[in-house]
């Protein structure tokens, strides 16, 4: 066996980024954009009012009278340059007229006969935004998954297509007799492959398409048959059948298939019958059959490899910190990752593992919003004390 982060490190190596296809920029939320977004206008492109009031040329005290010689609204720029001694009704998002140095208040002026006069000093804030305050042309967006906030600054930027990494397509094969899908009649002796939904979800989520395969049943031909089925995909997982009893067809049917295994077997629990490598050039990720361990394993492997491929940084899971809400005893040689509560107490993030950690308990994973993670070799822990946690939700 080895370790979960000597493992991590070796899926990471088979997650290549994919290939870069340009979308329209109302398509791109939730894609990651894999290359410099460069602004091709300033923002905004001319001095504009940031009020409703008067563009004037000059500081002047209070008192002072203008005579009204035009009018500047947002899309209808006043036309001529402005005198000394003149005044612009003049919109908020308008053009400032050339020549006009500030903005006074429409509430702190009064308006009689097509005049207008100052009630207070115009002096202080222009209520100007100069041209180009927030870029200017040439300035960039850097690659990043994107936001509804990132479109509304590339729509500003002028920019209607946006390169982004292709979408991975994850083949998600889950194998056993005794599988059923959900809204078939089970034999007695079957249950419901429910890992397949989740996975899928969780993939699709992160940015990727998952693609559910008929279920493979215990035969060599029939694993094969699906394995075909996933050639054109960009990752492969199977979901049980890793294991070395008689039924456990996926490690050797892949083998002759010509796998180049890159590990087999961690140190960590929920999880330990885990293997990836290259089947046919495509990269693959053997998960437990067992329900809890499966979904976990998605989340610090399949999860980590999807963002590769999409060009983020390789890394593990995200990590956060927590007070631990009661004592635990010490660890031993696997890591552990246990599922757990979160809540607050006096605005400081709690932990707390569920009272079972059965592998095979989907209810209580569905209960659970973390995986407290127990190193290998951790030593007892005390009720207070600062631990990591994996988020299970957004």
């Amino acid at each position: 066996m080895i370790r979960v982060e000597e493992a991590l490190e070796r899926a990471l190596a088979l997650a290549a980024p994919l290939p870069v296809e340009r979308v329209p920029l109302a398509a791109s939320c939730g894609r990651v954009m894999a290359r410099p977004a460069v602004a091709t206008r300033d923002q905004p492109p001319f001095d504009a009012s940031a009020m409703d009031g008067y563009a004037l040329v000059g500081d002047h005290p209070a008192g002072a009278t203008f005579p009204v010689v035009g009018e500047a609204a947002a899309g209808h720029a006043f036309s001529g340059a402005m005198a000394p001694g003149e005044a612009v009704r003049i919109f908020t998002g308008a053009p400032v007229p050339e020549g006009a140095t500030r903005v006074v208040l429409q509430e702190d002026v009064t308006v009689e006969d097509g005049r207008i006069r100052l009630a207070s000093a115009a002096a202080g804030g222009t209520h100007i935004r100069p041209k180009g305050q927030d870029f200017r042309v040439g300035d960039s967006l850097s690659p990043r998954r994107l936001r509804p906030n990132d479109l509304a600054l590339l729509a500003s930027m002028n920019i209607p297509e946006v390169n982004v990494t292709r979408r991975p397509v994850v083949a998600l094969i889950a194998t056993g007799d005794e599988l059923v899908m959900p809204g078939e009649v089970p034999r007695p002796e079957q249950i419901i492959a429910s890992n397949s939904f989740a996975l899928k979800a969780l993939v699709e989520a992160e940015g990727a398409e998952g693609r559910l395969l008929p279920i493979a049943r215990d035969t060599e031909d029939e694993l094969r048959t699906v394995f075909d089925l996933a050639s054109d995909a960009d990752l492969i997982v199977t979901i049980g059948g890793a294991s070395v009893g008689d039924h456990d067809l996926v490690g050797k049917v892949a083998a002759g298939m010509g796998l180049d295994r890159a590990f087999y077997k961690i140190a960590m629990r929920p999880g330990k019958p885990l293997m990836a490598g290259r089947l046919r050039g495509v990269p693959m990720l053997g998960l437990p059959g067992n329900p809890v361990s499966s979904i976990v394993c998605a989340h610090l492997f399949l999860l980590p490899m999807v963002r590769a491929m999409l060009g983020l940084p390789a890394g593990p899971a995200p990590v956060r910190r927590a007070e631990l809400a009661v004592a635990l005893p010490p660890n031993p040689v696997r890591a552990h990752y246990m599922r757990a509560r979160l809540a607050l107490r006096d605005g400081v993030p709690l932990i707390e593992p569920l009272a079972s950690q059965d592998n095979s308990l989907l209810r209580l994973l569905s209960q659970a919003d973390a995986l407290l993670v127990r190193p290998v070799d951790d030593g007892p822990r005390t009720a207070g004390e600062t631990v990591d946690y994996i988020p299970l939700t957004a």
